[in-house]
């Protein structure tokens, strides 16, 4: 069939299994051109099918010749109907890993269950032994509770205030205001028990009772924290409070592997185009002058480049491992450089529909948007006829 990308909100419906492959072979091959990294050998990455999880699955594998398993929940292809990026973005990066004599496994389930954790603890017992390290990475919006089978939502809202500001339709390029109620307790709670660090906890309590955790073992969750702009939304709003757990559970995390001589870690990265980030308002039009300004100072990063910056400069790098007064590593670090937040503040004020055409990045914002799907990739004819029905390889 010929695919095209198929729109409603931010959302594209419709995923290109070649263009997700060409995706996932240029992330390949940024990471061999950086050179060998003297990283981990037998990697878990939980959320490893799109966005920093993958990036993070790619740096493994090829700059460091790890051996991976991967686990997410991804919708498999049926006859005349693509499957998720996720789903072909994964077979792609098998295909290359055994191509290359490399180990990799995935697991399609809810991290979030007990049996796909159970899973995981016997495929590493088969076939690696121990892992050295777990990449933390999910994101979904909600949470079916192992032990209460409770299903919990998260929401994206203030705390105390209602929120207005601008936003953009990063679609249509038009900037308007919006307004957030403010979130009540319900909320507040839900959000935490989808978006904190439980499952992070759950799933490190898991592996060490099983003793598939090697000696010196690293946990890495990802969070984010941002500017003052987005803050009354983002970081003092639901999602926010999810943060702030999970950054405490990094300090309960390497508590319980003090005996391993293991250690967890939250590394903050930066503003990037993923599906979550589009949904939230205010956010499109921050990373839409944030991508025009660290272009125009040659300091843009997608999540390839940062990830492979964090295994590279921070993680592995021989040295102590630097963090912030919170304990938390910032790969956000050229983000939120003083000169790029007070050209970012200034340029917020002046950004209209009208002016945001050459004040911000729309453009790259929606190529980004596009190639998350496997669209507008240089060397793929979308004309021509591909087969929708690509199979992850481990995944019967």
């Amino acid at each position: 069939m010929v695919i095209e990308p198929r729109m409603r909100g931010f959302i594209c419906l419709t995923a290109h299994p070649v263009g997700c492959e060409q995706n996932v072979k240029n992330q390949i091959a940024y990471v061999k051109s950086k050179g060998e990294i003297n990283g981990p050998k037998r990697v878990l990455v939980i959320g490893a099918s799109t966005g920093f999880g993958l990036a993070s699955r790619i740096t493994s594998a090829f700059g460091s010749n790890a051996s991976t398993i991967g686990v997410f929940f991804e919708k498999p292809p049926m006859e005349g109907k693509t499957a998720s990026p996720g789903w072909y973005n994964s077979a792609a990066f098998e295909k290359e890993a055994h191509k290359a004599g490399l180990y990799a496994k995935s697991i399609n389930g809810d991290a979030f269950s007990n049996e796909v954790k159970q899973q995981v603890v016997d495929m590493i017992k088969s076939d690696l032994g121990q892992v050295d390290l777990i990449i933390y990475s999910l994101a979904s919006p909600v949470r079916l509770h192992p032990e209460t089978g409770v299903l919990h939502r998260s929401t994206l809202k203030p705390i105390g205030n209602k929120f207005t500001n601008k936003t953009v339709d990063f679609h249509t390029g038009k900037v308007s205001e919006v307004s957030i109620e403010p979130a009540n307790e319900e909320d507040i709670a839900n959000t935490v028990v989808v978006m904190g660090g439980e499952d992070w906890s759950m799933w490190m309590d898991a592996l060490k009772k099983a003793d598939v955790l090697a000696e010196n073992a690293k946990t890495i969750a990802y969070s984010y924290i941002g500017p003052e702009v987005t803050e009354a939304v983002y970081r003092k709003g639901t999602i926010g409070r999810a943060k702030d757990h999970l950054e405490a559970t990094a300090f309960e995390i390497s508590d319980k592997l003090k005996d391993i001589h293991g250690k967890a870690y939250v590394s903050v990265n930066k503003a990037l185009v993923t599906q979550a980030s589009s949904a939230i308002p205010v956010i499109p039009l921050y990373i839409s002058l944030l991508y025009k300004i660290m272009k125009a100072e040659g300091i843009h990063e997608g999540c390839i480049e940062q990830i492979q910056r964090l295994y590279a400069d921070r993680l592995y790098s021989g040295e102590t491992i630097p963090t912030d007064d919170k304990g938390r590593i910032r790969i956000d670090d050229w983000e939120m450089r003083e000169d790029v937040q007070s050209q970012i503040a200034k340029l917020w004020d002046e950004s209209t529909t009208e002016t945001l055409v050459e004040l911000g990045d729309l453009a790259g914002y929606k190529q980004d948007f596009l190639n998350l799907f496997g669209f507008g990739f240089d060397g793929v004819d979308y004309l021509a006829d591909v087969d929708e029905m690509v199979q992850v390889p481990s995944i019967e």
